[in-house]
């Protein structure tokens, strides 16, 4: 089975609404201005058979505004069925895919929700739970909602087939090892990611601590490359042209914005020079909807990128946006994670929740990537990651992240 493109579907983003009946992918949700989640009101997925009869992606595009990333449901084939890591929205194509999967390998068993913090991972879980009555759902230690914390249940998870990872056993332990990382306290909540392997395939599936970023666009940008294209663009007035290389461009800024929030070559327009290409956009067919483009990028910013992402296959590495505000003081604590992770058992690939999968790893890289970690600068106060640096220092000024190590 080779990569299989599906057709647009209807976002599920409110976790206690039930999903649309009928034809998803033909209708909106007539709310959905209300969140800036990219988007918006309609998603597409894309379904890939990452290791023939065992492993399945299932990605779709999720961001504010256009950064857009992709993230990614791994579906895997247990004796007795099938189990979902790290859910996406449950539209209509997507019940369709599962479906299929259904038919040919079981039912869906399990429903993992592999982090405490994640809410891009956080919001599908309720729908999807609800599109699966028959699942069980197990998910991470500490979860929490904010402003307010509220109880699982008050949120849509059900509360008599929920379970707790670690606290409450560990599902499908004769095919799958588990190994947490967390609990860390992060003032608002507490982080915790649970990383699996799955034995059949050797595959290590991680959730946002671990990413592998390519050169190129992934896949599902063919469904929806406005992203791209929006990104690809010098200013707001002009056009958004499709190539090739202009996607590619819009790709090495989507992950410097994804990755550093504000890179340290990206200039912010004066309110000026703004409102003159906001006025010239909106003349023009269709451009009030791109018109919002406060950007410039100086000269040599592709140097940020390739000082991030080096030439060649994808690397494994610690997101810079985790480094830097979820890890800047358990550095140690990782290092450990990465180690306990290399002793699971025969490692071939790593399947993270974003950017690339599968690639290639083994507990070998795993050692190294962890020895790395120790001998390099550790959450940086240089270049792009000044930014993060500063929004970590207000959080811990502020007294809403503690200041204290792992």
């Amino acid at each position: 089975m080779g990569p299989r493109l599906r057709h647009p579907a209807a976002v599920i983003t409110a976790i206690s609404q039930p999903p649309i009946p009928g034809d998803a992918s033909q209708q909106r949700w007539p709310w959905w201005p209300l969140l800036p989640l990219y988007p918006y009101g309609r998603r597409r997925s894309l379904l890939r058979e990452l290791i023939p009869g065992q492993l399945w992606s299932i990605e779709q595009l999720l961001g504010v505004f256009y950064v857009a990333v992709p993230i990614r449901m791994t579906v895997l084939r247990l004796r007795q069925g099938l189990l979902l890591y790290a859910p996406v929205a449950p539209t209509g194509e997507v019940r369709a895919a599962l479906a299929e999967l259904e038919q040919l390998h079981g039912p869906v068993l399990t429903i993992v929700l592999p982090t405490s913090s994640g809410l891009e991972h956080k919001l599908p879980v309720p729908a999807m739970a609800r599109a699966f009555p028959q699942a069980q759902l197990w998910v991470t230690p500490g979860q929490w909602s904010f402003p307010i914390s509220l109880p699982s249940s008050w949120l849509g998870f059900p509360r008599q087939r929920t379970k707790v990872l670690f606290e409450q056993g560990l599902p499908h332990g004769d095919q799958i090892d588990w190994c947490g990382l967390g609990p860390l306290d992060l003032g608002v909540g507490n982080f915790f990611e649970a990383a699996c392997l799955h034995r059949a395939s050797g595959s290590l599936l991680v959730t946002d601590a671990l990413v592998a970023i390519g050169e190129q666009p992934p896949i599902i940008f063919n469904l929806d490359p406005k992203p791209l294209l929006f990104h690809a663009r010098e200013r707001a007035d002009q056009p958004l042209l499709d190539s090739p290389e202009l996607r590619r461009q819009g790709w090495w800024r989507l992950v410097l914005f994804a990755s550093f929030l504000r890179p340290e070559r990206l200039a912010i327009l004066g309110p000026g020079e703004l409102l003159k290409q906001v006025w010239n956009a909106s003349r023009q067919p269709g451009g009030a909807a791109n018109a919002l483009y406060p950007f410039h990028w100086q000269p040599d910013w592709q140097r940020e990128f390739r000082q991030l992402v080096p030439p060649g296959a994808p690397i494994i590495q610690v997101a810079p946006v985790l480094e830097r505000l979820v890890f800047p003081r358990h550095r140690q604590l990782l290092i450990n994670w990465l180690h306990q992770l290399s002793q699971l058992g025969e490692i071939r690939q790593l399947v993270p929740a974003h950017y690339e999968a599968p690639v290639p790893c083994t507990a070998a890289d795993l050692q190294e990537l962890a020895r790395e970690l120790g001998e390099r600068p550790w959450a940086v106060d240089e270049q792009s990651w000044r930014y993060l640096a500063s929004i970590d220092r207000n959080l811990v000024k502020l007294g809403v992240v503690p200041n204290c190590d792992s």
